[in-house]
């Protein structure tokens, strides 16, 4: 759900000069030099990602990621340096109020960080007249935003000298760990000491009876979160620590400092652990092997069930990636960061890899001085995850390449599932493509992409933006930040934000936003309360708060669902059911329902959505106090969805059946709760395509209304009627849950255009040119039908009724029977390669469903002339002669349909009775007037006979005066070879008496495809 963004921005923190060969060996040394001590060799970012500290040999720099600006530097004495050694690494306390630099020699020298707000660096000059004029939001005087960057101190605090060496260490809340090297232990160094506790606590890693007894600890990463480190021993091996509180050590035991497991073993050298990342979100550690694989593996429990998940194989080889050189999980997790030697890859949660640096032109690169794309060192995301900052090898630059996610990621719900809203550091994208019925209509076009640029008023005080949410109806989209809120409608283009900045920043956006209408829902903290607030897009925002409710406890979730009712999950496992009531005098929010899940969900803050299925007689007349109790409810935990289905016990009381029905899941669209953007009238796509398709051809008597979908990373899967998983949920003897189907795709799927019968996705795109003198990334729209899996569903389920009611529910588009055929060649191409037997073959049955359809002898030929003539005999086993499929093609009047019937009657039929019907189409295309036809037909016969005879035969039987032999003067003759004809003279097509006689058959039918303007013949000119 993260894409690359454009060009990234540059960095540095002195001036780099051009590359300038140098003259002699007394400048190349020289030069080397500089290098050698301006090169980066570590960044770390602070937890709140406000700062960052990087450091080169002898310098030590703060820096403040937004805007980026240089803010303090140090810069060490030559004394220092000879005495304490160069600069190896540095160290950030997550707060940022010290920061400790590693040298070579295993010292550690610590500095205070303190921030001066009375100080302002770096502010902007206004030479204009008109300095007072107020900002585009209108709510604050510009001055506000010129004022400059709080001014950073940084001063010298300790000297700590470690004797035993450092192999790694780590800054966290309270104390320093380091990994050291003789002996080989853990040392913890609390950064304040009291008289009750030592400062230091070590323990050996040979007295761990976890550890491998002969390694050494070479890195160590904390997840505050999940309260877990990763260890990576030298031997390859990686390791799930937790630290053990003190005061909970067994009395009979040495005192011990942590407890941890092995979950990475490798079998081979290849496989050694190089680097690790955890994720929180998603309760996932990623290891980094030697070989460039990530092994992803899922945080079960803290006891030891720690089990392989998933592997990442990047696209290159190891020698073309080279080795890992970090790895880092987005804020939120949906991404992974890879960077190696010589480029770097992004993947999502799950595994679809999404932007990467490997297939760059590496001679453009190094010509433009795109070193970005060619490897990294070190790096971080920054901004709430809008961007990666990484530096190189070698290099003093450092890079921010920005990165724009789906909404998804940070407000999970129905409306941004089912449209495509994106946003950066500083705008928002909405596609508005899938509002189009026909495919042909789906493109990449930047008219179909509406963006909006946020208030820089608004990201001046609360960047970054967290969270950002569309109207079910595509007009209206709210964004929050770290404070207050904003929204826009998308066709005024204009914003509304809060005028008085002490309003803005008195709550915070937590627990979701939604839109009803032109009724922004969010669930807010505001102060120590929680409330669900309502505010009304017609007035400004100081003004449009019309409906509070307060909750006693903070809110997870909020999802619309149905026509009217809302949704609210909390953090004391209570599911809250709200009817929106609308009247003349307001609009409020009414309870009508309540489901207490205590004991049901272990951990209610990693809920990510919430939704729930009622059925169609108790959705249509049923009291909407009752939905809780004919509610099945479906929680996203993590990435597990899961199902809670109402059931009585024995008293006839209320409880509820739990079960997984799905697992890595990314996302889910549950079809049913985004019925307001597909049952409302009004568009926002003010184009003349949707109103000549109009909303109302596409008919919703289809499964599709109750279908649920989910992206597991690998493909989209889809139960197309909720109700195939209740069934089993409800019965005594819990079968097995019906499987998906499955809908492989090779780009992201960002959203389900139910109406066009298509997924929609975004694919990134390196584009590199050299009449430009920079890389850009951008992201090009993909789409892939759903149809053809559907379908083939229904079919091997022995229900083409199903079947037949899901196609007649696409009738009216263009492109259907492009889709029934990819529904037969997909089958055919299985049977082929793998031939089932007789009673499971599932051809017989598709091709009885396609025979329903007017474009039936249109598909055949179609699929015919795009497979191999190997297929031929398998489909045609199946089929009547093709001698009478072409006269039922010449009877309907499908003459060119008939013609590609002639192909198929010259490989399975001789040469003379494909000729016999060449005349006779002739002349009905003679008749009929189809001139092209007529050439084509012409081709096809001196295609026949190389020598014109056939051809002149036919015109005499037609009444026609023959021409002579020689007659195309000028060097015009053409020779037109049938395929049998053609393959005999070496061309490397075979002949359909060769494929008679057992031949292979690799010749595609594709090979025989139009040329020069025909649709089934060839040509060629002498």
């Amino acid at each position: 759900m993260y894409w690359p963004l454009d060009a990234p921005r540059v960095y540095a923190a002195r001036k780099v000069s051009p590359t300038v060969p140098p003259k002699n060996r007394q400048d190349r040394t020289q030069k080397d030099e500089e290098e050698k001590y301006s090169a980066l060799l570590g960044l770390r970012v602070s937890r709140n990602g406000q700062h960052f500290a990087t450091i080169t040999a002898t310098s030590l720099n703060i820096w403040q990621t937004f805007p980026v600006v240089l803010l303090v530097s140090v810069i060490r004495s030559a004394s220092s340096i000879r005495t304490y050694g160069d600069n190896s690494d540095v160290l950030l306390r997550p707060d940022s109020s010290i920061v400790a630099v590693q040298t070579s020699r295993g010292f550690l020298i610590t500095y205070n960080i303190s921030v001066d707000p009375s100080t302002r660096v770096f502010q902007q000059q206004r030479y204009d007249a008109k300095a007072t004029r107020r900002s585009l939001s209108g709510r604050r005087p510009i001055e506000n935003s010129i004022a400059g960057q709080r001014e950073v101190l940084i001063r010298f605090r300790m000297i700590i000298k470690i004797d035993a060496g450092i192999g790694k260490a780590l800054a966290l809340d309270e104390e320093l760990v380091i990994a050291t090297e003789k002996p080989a232990a853990i040392q913890c160094i609390r950064w304040v000491t009291d008289n009750k506790t030592s400062q230091t606590s070590t323990e050996l890693l040979n007295r761990m009876p976890w550890m491998n007894k002969k390694s050494a600890v070479v890195d160590i990463i904390y997840n505050r979160a999940m309260s877990l480190f990763v260890w990576i021993a030298n031997d390859g091996r990686a390791y799930a620590v937790q630290r053990i509180p003190a005061g909970n050590e067994k009395s009979d035991i040495p005192k011990r400092l942590f407890r941890g497991y092995g979950f990475h073993v490798p079998e081979e050298e290849s496989l050694f652990a190089v680097k690790a990342s955890i994720n929180a979100r998603f309760s996932l550690l990623a290891i980094g092997c030697s070989n460039g694989e990530v092994h992803v593996y899922t945080a079960r429990d803290y006891v030891g069930s720690i089990p392989l998940s998933h592997k990442l194989i990047p696209p290159v080889s190891r020698s073309t990636s080279g080795p890992i050189t970090f790895l880092s999980y987005s804020p939120d997790g949906y991404c992974l960061f890879v960077g190696y030697a010589n480029g770097w890859a992004l993947w999502s949660v799950y595994g679809r890899l999404g932007g990467n640096s490997f297939f760059a032109d590496r001679s453009i690169s190094k010509e433009n001085d795109d070193l970005w794309l060619s490897g990294t060192r070190d790096g971080s995301w920054i901004d709430g995850g809008s961007g990666v900052l990484f530096s190189r090898f070698g290099d003093s630059r450092l890079w921010m390449l920005e990165m724009v996610r789906s909404a998804v990621t940070g407000c999970f719900g129905p409306a941004n599932v089912s449209r495509m809203l994106l946003h950066s550091s500083s705008t928002v994208m909405v596609y508005r493509g899938h509002d189009l019925i026909d495919l042909v209509s789906v493109s990449a076009d930047s008219s179909l992409w509406h963006q909006a640029q946020i208030p820089a008023a608004y990201l001046l005080d609360q960047h970054p933006i967290r969270s950002a949410v569309i109207s079910p109806d595509g007009r209206y989209i709210a964004v929050a930040g770290r404070r207050g809120l904003a929204h826009y409608s998308i066709n005024s283009g204009r914003w509304k934000t809060f005028d008085d900045p002490d309003v803005e920043n008195s709550f915070v956006v937590r627990g979701g936003m939604c839109w009803y209408q032109h009724i922004l829902i969010v669930a807010v903290e505001f102060g120590e309360h929680h409330e669900l607030r309502l505010y009304s897009r017609e007035h400004g925002l100081n003004e449009s708060l019309v409906f509070v409710e307060r909750l006693t406890t903070p809110i997870v979730v909020i999802t619309p669902t149905g026509e009217n009712s809302l949704l609210v999950y909390t953090s004391d496992n209570n599911l809250y059911h709200y009817i929106i009531s609308a009247s003349s005098t307001g609009i409020q929010l009414v309870q009508v329902g309540q489901i207490g899940l205590h004991g049901i969900v272990r951990a209610p803050a990693r809920v990510r959505a919430v939704t729930w299925y009622i059925p169609e007689h108790q959705l249509l007349d049923g009291d909407p106090s009752q939905d809780v109790v004919h509610a099945s409810v479906l929680f996203l935990v993590d990435a597990k969805l899961v199902l809670l289905q109402p059931t009585t016990d024995d008293e006839g009381k209320l409880k509820y059946d739990m079960r997984i029905i799905a697992s890595n899941v990314e996302y889910f669209a549950f079809i049913r709760d985004q019925g307001l953007s597909r049952n409302t009238a009004e568009t926002p796509l003010p184009l003349s395509a949707v109103e000549e398709n109009g909303s109302d051809d596409f008919r919703m008597d289809s499964a599709l209304l109750d279908s649920l979908w989910y992206f597991n990373g690998i493909s989209i899967q889809c139960w197309p009627d909720t109700q195939d998983l209740l069934k089993p949920a409800s019965t005594e003897d819990h079968k097995d849950l019906p499987s998906p189907v499955p809908i492989l795709v090779d780009f992201y799927p960002t959203a389900i255009a139910l109406r066009s019968g298509v997924v929609i996705g975004i694919d990134p795109e390196l584009v590199q040119r050299r009449d430009a003198h920079f890389a850009f990334f951008r992201f090009s729209i993909r789409t892939q039908l759903f149809l053809p899996p559907l379908l083939r569903y229904y079919l091997s389920q022995h229900d083409p009724p199903s079947a037949l009611a899901l196609a007649h529910a696409y009738s009216s588009l263009s492109y259907l029977p492009h889709a029934l055929e990819i529904l037969l060649h997909t089958v055919l191409d299985d049977e082929v390669d793998h031939p089932p037997p007789p009673s499971s073959t599932l051809l017989p049955a598709v091709l009885a469903f396609l025979a329903a359809f007017p474009a039936y002898l249109d598909i055949l030929v179609q699929c015919t002339r795009k497979t191999e003539v190997r297929s031929w005999h398998t489909l045609f086993a199946h089929l009547p002669p093709p001698r009478e499929l072409f006269e039922e093609a010449l009877q309907r009047g499908m003459l060119k349909t008939a013609g590609g019937y002639l192909l198929i009657l010259h490989t399975f039929e001789d040469g003379d009775g494909s000729a016999e019907q060449c005349v006779r189409l002739l002349r009905r295309a003679g008749e009929e007037g189809d001139w092209e036809l007529c050439k084509e037909l012409a081709r096809f016969l001196m295609a026949l006979d190389g020598e014109g005879d056939g051809l002149r035969e036919a015109m005499r039987r037609l009444g026609l005066e023959p021409m002579a032999r020689g007659g195309l003067e000028r060097g015009e003759v053409l020779q037109l070879r049938a395929p049998g004809r053609v393959a005999r003279q070496g061309s490397g097509l075979e002949s359909g008496t060769s494929s008679r006689r057992g031949s292979s058959g690799s010749r595609s039918a594709s090979s025989v495809a139009k040329a020069d303007g025909g649709d089934y013949f060839t040509a060629g000119r002498l």
